[in-house]
C-alpha cells in the first residue's frame, strides 16, 4: 500500500481471531487525515472487533496497523500507550460514571493525565461542554439528562485531551431519529471545526449516507472487505449486491445524497 502524507492510518493484511475463530481476515484500508471514516456491515461482521484492534484492545494474529507510519502492534507497550494517549474514544453506552457530575466526568482525563491547574481544567471543560451544547448541564448527573445528552457528554469527554483521532462505537444506537440526526450534525461540525480524524463503527444508514467521507464494508460471510470509499460514491459504482442492499435499505437513499 503506497503511503502519502494524507494517509494517517494504514491497515495491511489484518487478520483477527478469537482462538480458532477467525473474525476478519486480510483487511486492507487507509484512513486519511480529516476523514469521517465508517466501518460498516451487517451485525456480526466483525466491525467492532476491528475497532478494538485499532484502539489497542485486541492484538491481531497477523498483519499491521500503521499509525502515522508507526507499526502500532510492533512497538513497545510504552510506545503504544503513547499513541493511545492521542486517541479519544466514545463507547456505545457513553460509559459515564453515574456518581460524578457531567463536569467531573469530562474533567477526569485531564485530572488523571495532566498537571494542569484546576482553573485551566475548568476552562477546557467549559469549552468542550459549550461545543456539544451542554454548558448549562455541567452540574447534572448522567441519570438526570437524556440519552442523547449522555452521548454528547461522552463526546465532550473523548475530546477533552484534543485527540488526533476520535473513535465512536455505534454513536446513534438507542437514539430516536431526531436525536440521532442531532448527534450526526454535531460529529460533522466537530470534524469541520477541529479537523479531527473520526472513525465510526455503525450500521445506521442515515449516519453513513450523510456524514461519512470514507468507509469500508466488511462482508459477514467472507469476513473480509468487499467495498471501500465514500459510501455515496460506492453506491453509485459498486456491482456488489450485498453492498447495494445494505446501502438502499431506505428508498430515500437510493443513488446517494450529494
Amino acid at each position: 500500500m503506497k503511503k502519502t502524507n494524507e494517509h494517517f492510518i494504514c491497515v495491511e493484511n489484518l487478520t483477527i481471531a478469537y482462538g480458532d475463530n477467525v473474525v476478519v481476515r486480510n483487511l486492507n484500508f487507509t484512513v486519511n487525515r480529516g476523514d469521517i471514516f465508517v466501518i460498516m456491515g451487517m451485525s456480526g461482521c466483525g466491525k467492532s472487533t476491528v475497532m478494538r484492534s485499532l484502539i489497542g484492545l485486541i492484538r491481531p494474529i497477523s498483519g499491521h496497523i500503521f499509525i502515522d507510519g508507526i507499526d502500532f502492534w510492533n512497538v513497545s507497550n510504552e510506545q503504544r500507550e503513547k499513541i493511545l494517549g492521542t486517541f479519544g474514544i466514545s463507547f456505545q453506552s457513553g460509559a459515564l460514571f453515574s456518581s460524578m457530575t457531567i463536569y467531573e466526568n469530562v474533567a477526569l482525563p485531564l485530572e488523571m493525565k495532566t498537571d494542569l491547574a484546576k482553573k485551566e481544567i475548568a476552562k477546557q471543560v467549559k469549552e468542550k461542554l459549550e461545543l456539544v451544547g451542554l454548558a448549562e448541564y455541567a452540574d447534572f448527573y448522567p441519570s438526570e439528562i437524556s440519552g442523547g445528552m449522555v452521548k454528547r457528554a461522552a463526546l465532550a469527554r473523548a475530546m477533552i485531551t484534543n485527540p488526533r483521532v476520535l473513535f465512536f462505537d455505534e454513536p446513534a444506537a438507542g437514539l430516536d431519529p431526531v436525536r440521532a440526526k442531532s448527534l450526526d450534525d454535531l460529529i460533522s461540525h466537530i470534524s469541520k471545526e477541529t479537523k479531527t480524524t473520526i472513525i465510526m463503527v455503525t450500521h445506521e444508514l442515515d449516519s453513513i449516507m450523510t456524514i461519512a467521507t470514507n468507509s469500508v464494508y466488511i462482508d459477514s460471510e467472507t469476513r473480509t472487505i468487499t467495498g471501500t470509499g465514500n459510501p455515496r460514491q460506492l453506491l453509485r459504482t459498486t456491482k456488489n449486491h450485498q453492498i447495494i442492499d445494505f446501502l438502499t435499505r431506505e428508498k430515500t437513499h437510493i443513488g446517494g445524497k450529494k
